[in-house]
């Protein structure tokens, strides 16, 4: 027996080992629950080697945007109102919109935008591209058939002292279904995620899977990767979100995949020698596409609190609405009485 555990130890560090990059800092985890009585709720963490400040906004629909300042844009109107994380106040990291789409960008250092192909393309602007795509779509089918079209050129200006977003993205609708999309050299590869209940950093989703699979062989209930890198929090998220139980009731649900969610984010100021941009978990989401409840956690702070989409006003001509984060310690439960009016943010183009 125990030469068969050693054996087993041995294979699952190869196997994770060959496939990681020893340098890796950035990190982020994202977790779908799937309950019952049609409650999905999808989770992430969002992990930064140094504080990121995120804003919470709300959208109402029928609003003119464009998706760059350059002189060739794609311009739009949106059909969807939505909350979207603003990082930076400059920037559209996430959100939902009242039909329940969700969509998360995670950091996935393998990632390269464009070719020379895609050069003469529309601009998008990262800061914008999420919130195009929640404002045109209300299902994951639909935001594939605009991905395949791929009629656009992505990129962006650098952040936190010229950092560059290398991101791949998980979307999940009403139903449940999800997949995720990376952009490999200009090439936009789409993967359903089937029975997949987590994603997180690099590698790509197709070697990432592999990694899952060789943990599912061995059984989480005898032994599960513990560090901090990509595919270990993709193993165990994937692992719990599986076996924990399934409840219709909304807040019951939440704290079930809360605690999921944290059994893989990084401690706070966690720190490894030799591995200086080492992210710790900065804040966490989880939105809840049955109740259209977008919750925000910000890990200094002693609560978390939740915006609900069905009873804001998301009309034509409805105001614009900002959460502030820094003000929001005290705050826990319900934050849409906190949402103050505001004339939207300033992309980062």
């Amino acid at each position: 027996m125990e030469k068969k555990l050693l054996s087993l130890l041995a294979g699952a560090s190869l196997a994770v080992g060959a496939l990681m990059q020893p340098a890796q800092a950035e990190a982020c985890t994202r977790v779908l629950y799937q309950g019952t009585d049609s409650l999905n709720i999808v989770c992430r963490s969002l992990d930064w080697r140094t504080p990121i400040p995120t804003n919470l906004y709300v959208y109402p629909r029928g609003i003119s945007k464009q998706g760059s300042n350059a002189e060739k844009t794609i311009h739009w109107t949106s059909k969807y109102g939505s909350v979207y994380a603003v990082g930076y106040d400059g920037g559209v990291t996430e959100g939902m919109n009242e039909e329940g789409l969700v969509i998360n960008g995670l950091f996935c250092k393998g990632t390269v935008y464009d070719n020379a192909d895609t050069t003469d393309r529309p601009a998008m602007s990262m800061a914008m591209f999420v919130a195009w795509l929640l404002d045109q779509n209300s299902t994951v089918d639909e935001v594939r058939a605009v991905l395949e079209k791929h009629e656009f050129n992505i990129g962006g200006a650098t952040f936190d002292g010229g950092t560059v977003s290398q991101l791949h993205w998980g979307v999940t609708d009403r139903s449940g279904k999800s997949i995720i999309f990376e952009f490999d050299h200009g090439v936009i590869k789409i993967h359903d995620m089937g029975d997949y209940l987590a994603m997180t950093n690099d590698p790509g989703w197709e070697k990432m899977t592999a990694i899952i699979d060789y943990w599912n062989n061995i059984g989480g209930t005898h032994m599960l990767p513990g560090t901090v890198t990509s595919p270990d929090r993709c193993v165990r998220a994937n692992f719990f979100a599986h076996q924990v139980k399934k409840v219709g009731e909304t807040d019951l649900g939440v704290s079930i995949a809360r605690s999921v969610l944290l059994n893989s984010s990084v401690p706070y100021t966690y720190e490894i020698e030799g591995m200086p941009n080492l992210s710790s978990t900065q804040w966490r989401s989880y939105a809840d596409t049955r109740d259209l409840r977008y919750y925000f956690d910000i890990v200094t702070n002693p609560g978390y609190y939740y915006i609900d989409l069905s009873k804001l006003d998301l009309r034509k001509g409805a105001p614009i609405l900002k959460l502030d984060t820094s003000k929001t310690v005290d705050l826990v439960g319900d934050a849409n009485g906190r949402l103050e009016r505001s004339k939207g943010f300033t992309p980062m183009y």
